[in-house]
């Protein structure tokens, strides 16, 4: 038997904000306010279901340097560039990391500067 990864848990200053942001990005719903002001996130079919939520939770410490991990995230129901409209109008901005003009991917940061990608290739809604 193996483990399955069944939430992301993010610090961030503003649990609130990036609530409504990565709501907005994935399409989540907001599941539970717990009382140390952390936020789940995910899914209408709430934990456990087979997409991993998402744990906001509040830190009031300076995060230092980039984090090793990203999300990269896929369009759903429409093209690449009309995914990359939609996000730029929720808060996402566009970061040069040094990728190429011709990269199949956009990275991009949330309202926190977490940078995730934008991939080219199109997956069915889960």
């Amino acid at each position: 038997m193996a483990c399955r990864i069944s939430e992301l848990v993010l610090d961030c200053r503003d649990p609130e904000e990036l609530a409504r942001f990565w709501c907005a990005v994935l399409g989540f719903v907001r599941l539970e306010d717990d009382e140390d002001g952390s936020i789940e996130i995910g899914p209408e079919s709430g934990f456990g279901g087979p997409v991993s939520t998402i744990v906001l939770v509040p830190s009031a410490e300076p995060r230092r340097g980039k984090l090793p991990l990203h999300f990269d995230v896929s369009p759903t129901d429409r093209d690449q560039d009309a995914e990359l409209e939609r996000l730029l109008a929720v808060g996402a901005r566009p970061v040069d990391v040094g990728q190429s003009a011709e990269a199949s991917w956009h990275v991009l940061a949330d309202p926190e500067g977490n940078e995730f990608c934008l991939l080219r290739r199109r997956l069915d809604p889960a």
